[in-house]
């Protein structure tokens, strides 16, 4: 196994190098359409620790949208964003039109954090975003596919990939919050 890639990333890492090559991919070179249509360039959220979801809301796991919520209320203030992509790629679990969703979220769940438009995060249609991620984001050990809804990947405030969280970890787990509390501590 080749680690000189990973070690050249703990070392820029480490460094805090903040700018990327010419011509190189991150997270703030998508700009995605929110749930309303309107474009928002993800560079928006530079100096932002992210947290990148995909999410459905007829699916066992759309409870999440609670704790994925909560999360966010508590760590806002201390630079924490929640990006939520609604996808129908899992048993059809988000049939439903950006209108549906907005209206599903806030309602069901009280959700403030930024949603986007519907994507597709498998298959032959992902949109490129997700097959940025799916890659690893610069993160080779962090590559596959998306397994199911509420796949998580958390953003240090440089834009690189810190953690890759299965569908199944809840946003309250200890795994997430002690990722997420040591990113948002450093500055």
């Amino acid at each position: 196994m080749n680690r000189k890639p990973l070690a050249l990333a703990l070392m820029f890492a480490l460094a805090g190098a903040a700018a990327l090559t010419a011509g190189e991919t991150s997270i703030y070179t998508f700009t995605m359409d929110d749930i309303d249509g309107k474009p928002v360039a993800l560079e928006t959220f530079k100096g932002k620790v992210l947290l990148v979801v995909n999410t459905a809301s007829k699916c066992g796991l759309t409870p999440q949208y609670e704790g994925l919520q909560a999360l966010y209320e508590k760590y806002r203030d201390q630079g924490l964003v929640i990006l939520g992509f609604p996808a129908n790629n899992f048993r059809g679990q988000e049939p439903g039109s950006n209108e549906d969703i907005k209206e599903f979220c806030s309602k069901k769940y009280g959700v403030e954090f930024p949603m986007f438009s519907k994507i597709s995060v498998l298959g032959e249609d992902r949109h490129p975003l997700y097959g940025y991620l799916t890659a690893g984001a610069g993160n080779a050990d962090l590559a596959g596919d998306i397994t199911w809804n509420f796949e998580k990947f958390l953003f240090d405030r440089n834009g690189r990939v810190a953690a890759r969280f299965s569908p199944r970890t809840k946003p309250d787990s200890e795994e997430i919050v002690k990722a997420l509390e040591g990113l948002l501590e450093n500055r």
